[in-house]
């Protein structure tokens, strides 16, 4: 790799109608054109307030993002009206994240107004891609689980199925990432610092969401007992809609987030006292529900805040569900007929008694008929296998937050054990694994095992995963309810993930496959017709390394790192956290330098190793793993003797549009997860439909792409799940057995261990090092002789391009069944009992 960097041949377009679009139109309407361009000019006056001369990037987004959603409007009224006066059953999708990202390209792609758009703007002197970038990103959400909810979201309108997204409108989201001397720092975001064009506040949609006080048991008139709830604290969560446009804008769904404000948001008569601080303490009680997302859990504070910032969007959530169903309809034991509420994950699990309790406390139904409308309503999404992630609540938290809710899961939980005795599926030992109150260590509540009770479905995201919960996690609750829980496996949006991430490869696409590969991903099976073709091995060669070309010149402009384009970009993107064993890709990373350093006149394959990845705020070994990814690439990167050879980067501040980057630019893709942890994956995903070769254990989704994809165009490495239980029953945790048998990674955990990448701090890492001695429940260690291996192989076929290049074929031709489309139309069929009506 040079030290100039002449290979950064990335052009920025220019102002006009000249450029690429990610999927141009056949033709271009001058008339739509010329109206575009009035509605554009009319919202920068009327709504911004500025002429063109005085309009920033910023301004020029803000009204065409206007103009833009006068169009969608329209058309969500009147599939919204159509949908209801028809009768048909509305999905309600309840999830803590929606990692939306930037919204432009999805409403401008989805609207088939690139064209249009691209040209409108150009006549007025404005850049499309470069006025794009002015958007931010929408901080909703951390990661999988996140963009999960948002493909699906968009799936759910691209297949014309009436649906509503609920979440909290974060003021600040996760948070903003620096890297400063290597270090993780979290900063708050600013996103909605400019306002959001895309939303429309509904301040006449508030409810009032409750906490704490007691319940005492009242006698009415007609002699019948009943708890009523006296709360102790009312806030009120304030509806913002969030339009999300289907493929080809035939049908559009509502995203609906809350936003926390205090009833009374100025106490007068204290300010008047002098106390103008603590006027405001209600306000900023209130308000802290929906600052952050995912607020530290290290405290009590911070645990107490989680659950309120919890039943706050699930509360709202059900209040506005049950009060639009009594709008149209009559009775409320005909919910499910109606209504399919699906939790994504544990974090909404609350609504289980939350529904129980309004619809017994606020609409007097009987206790059976609430809890059959309960089940019959509501499904859950399992996301993990992983214990810490299976949320729990102490009893004595939950009590003094809400106290009627746990008097309602007690019941629950009686009503559950009952069943069970009398049924005879769980013998009397049984009992403390499927109760919901876990009564060791201190009372807890198990919110994974209430969300499985109250749910008629039960969901994996893999086929691994799915087996495993009926094996592990839910083994005994898979019992007693032995129909219960399905496969999903997940998927992806096509149309963010190629059309609008990759748009020189769709044109390809469209060329090769025809133009049915934009609407049904079937039709990318025709490109495996020619995986064999030198031709067009080599036409998407050059796609691939033009998106090189253009993340090459992205990463000089952040880090002023020059990476060759010819080299293997080698891509790891994804939540920092032990199990998805980044540190294990660093091992191998400091054993190829040493190799290199041994041996550099050798055969060496060119690396351009990519991170990306938040840690948590409180959790300080991913944060040191962090740490210890930017000390290695300050050796790395610096050394005459490899920097040709061996280059790695960190991105900081990892989020949908940084992976949009690089997605399209990864020659490989890692998913080196410790197997049987990662319950799917959508990354695997994303970067095999771009081109990407896997290199992955045999976890979550890796699985089935290995079944689609074949086994040559894969590389599977590591022990499988049942293997790290049998080694963890027969070494526990210690991995002292494998670095005897790997001098290689005993090399590697002396150096970092003995402060060559710190010199500055020779003891930085020593705790990281003796944990892969001591206690590795993550296998790096034991997998480390297999990794190296498989990244031998992968070296092995790099060196053979027309063997690379009809790997890469195959993995994009045979993926297209990984799309959200399936994903959803599976759901649909399954679990919901929803017709399509488009798809």
């Amino acid at each position: 790799m040079p030290n100039d960097i002449p290979y950064l041949d990335f052009i920025v377009g220019k102002p006009g109608r000249s450029g690429s679009a990610p999927i141009p139109d056949a033709a271009i309407d001058e008339a739509e054109i010329e109206a575009f361009k009035a509605s554009v000019l009319a919202k920068l006056a009327l709504m911004v307030g500025k002429d063109g001369d005085a309009a920033t990037p910023r301004d020029w987004f803000v009204a065409t993002a206007l103009a833009l959603r006068d169009r969608v409007v329209h058309r969500w009224l009147a599939v919204s009206r159509a949908s209801y006066a028809e009768g048909r059953k509305h999905v309600y999708y309840l999830s803590l994240e929606f990692l939306i990202g930037r919204l432009f390209a999805d409403v401008v792609e989805n609207l088939r107004l690139t064209e249009t758009v691209r040209a409108a703007l150009g006549d007025l002197g404005v850049d499309l891609d470069r006025m794009r970038r002015a958007e931010p990103d929408a901080a909703l959400g951390n990661g999988g689980l996140g963009r999960l909810a948002a493909c699906l979201m968009e799936s759910m309108a691209s297949l014309g199925i009436p649906a509503c997204g609920y979440g909290i409108r974060y003021d600040h989201g996760l948070f903003r990432q620096v890297i400063r001397d290597g270090w993780q720092q979290e900063y708050a975001e600013d996103w909605l610092s400019f306002g959001n064009p895309w939303e429309f506040p509904r301040p006449e949609v508030v409810y009032d969401i409750q906490y704490g006080g007691r319940v005492e048991m009242v006698t009415g008139s007609s002699g019948r007992t009943r708890p009523v709830w006296h709360p102790g604290e009312t806030i009120q969560a304030v509806a913002y809609d969030t339009p999300v446009v289907g493929w080809r804008g035939r049908h559009v769904n509502p995203l609906r987030l809350w936003s926390a404000r205090a009833v009374d948001p100025l106490r007068l008569d204290v300010f008047n006292e002098g106390d103008h601080v603590g006027a405001l303490s209600e306000q900023s009680r209130a308000e802290a529900i929906s600052k952050i997302l995912y607020p530290s859990d290290s405290t009590a504070a911070g645990r107490e805040l989680r659950l309120r910032q919890e039943y706050f969007f699930v509360s709202a959530s059900l209040q506005d569900i049950l009060s639009r169903h009594l709008r149209y309809y009559s009775d409320l034991p005909s919910l499910p007929d109606r209504v399919a509420i699906q939790l994504n994950d544990t974090h909404p699990s609350i609504g289980i008694a939350e529904l129980m309790r309004l619809l017994m406390d606020v609409y007097n139904l009987p206790w059976d008929v609430a809890w059959q409308a309960t089940v019959d309503t509501f499904s859950y999404t399992n996301h993990t296998l992983l214990p810490e992630a299976l949320e729990t609540w102490s009893v004595a938290l939950f009590e003094r937050v809400l106290p009627r809710h746990l008097e309602i899961i007690y019941r629950i939980n009686a009503q559950h054990l009952e069943a069970a005795r009398s049924s005879g599926s769980a013998e009397e030992g049984q009992h403390a694994a499927i109760s919901i109150i876990d009564e060791r260590n201190g009372r807890t509540l198990r919110m994974g095992h209430l969300a499985f009770v109250g749910s008629h479905r039960v969901n994996g995201v893999s086929a691994l995963h799915t087996r495993l919960m009926r094996e592990s996690v839910f083994a005994d609750l898979h019992r007693l309810y032995p129909d219960r829980i399905v496969n999903k496996t997940n998927g992806i949006t096509f149309r963010r993930w190629l059309h609008q991430a990759n748009p020189k490869l769709t044109r390809l696409l469209r060329e090769i496959c025809g133009e049915e590969v934009l609407d049904d991903t079937a039709a990318l099976a025709r490109l495996a017709e020619r995986a064999d073709d030198p031709d067009t091995i080599q036409r998407l060669a050059g796609v691939k390394r033009a998106n090189k070309k253009a993340l090459g010149h992205f990463i000089y402009e952040k880090t002023g790192l020059p990476v060759d384009p010819g080299a293997l970009f080698d891509v790891h993107i994804k939540r920092i956290h032990e199990y998805k064993r980044q540190l294990l890709n660093l091992l191998d990373t400091v054993a190829r330098y040493q190799a290199i350093r041994a041996d550099p006149g050798a055969n060496w394959v060119p690396r351009v190793k990519i991170f990306a990845g938040k840690a948590a705020a409180s959790y300080s070994r991913a944060k040191l793993i962090i740490k210890l990814a930017n000390d290695i690439a300050a050796v790395v990167n610096a050394d005459p003797a490899t920097r040709d050879l061996l280059r790695l980067v960190f991105l900081p501040n990892y989020n949908v549009s940084l992976a949009e980057r690089i997605i399209p630019a990864a020659d490989l893709s890692e998913q080196i997860s410790t197997a049987g942890m990662e319950a799917s994956g959508t990354g695997n995903m994303k970067l095999a439909l771009n081109g990407a070769l896997t290199i992955g254990t045999v976890d979550g989704a890796n699985v089935e792409i290995r079944e689609r994809v074949g086994d040559d165009n894969i590389v599977i490495f590591g022990l499988r799940a049942e293997e790290v239980e049998a080694r963890r029953r027969q070494h526990g945790l210690e991995a002292s057995d494998a670095i005897a048998a790997s001098p290689e990674l005993a090399a590697v955990i002396d150096a970092i261990e003995g402060g060559a990448f710190s010199p500055d701090d020779p003891g930085r890492f020593r705790g990281l090092m003796e944990s892969l001695r001591f206690a590795d429940p993550y296998m790096v260690a034991a997998d480390f002789a297999a990794y190296r291996a498989a990244q031998a192989e992968v070296d092995r076929l790099w060196r053979e391009p027309q063997a690379w290049g009809r790997a890469a074929t195959l993995n994009i031709a045979r993926v297209g069944w990984f799309s959200a489309d399936r994903t959803i139309a599976e759901y649909a069929a399954d679990i919901w009992h929803i017709p399509l009506k488009h798809g």
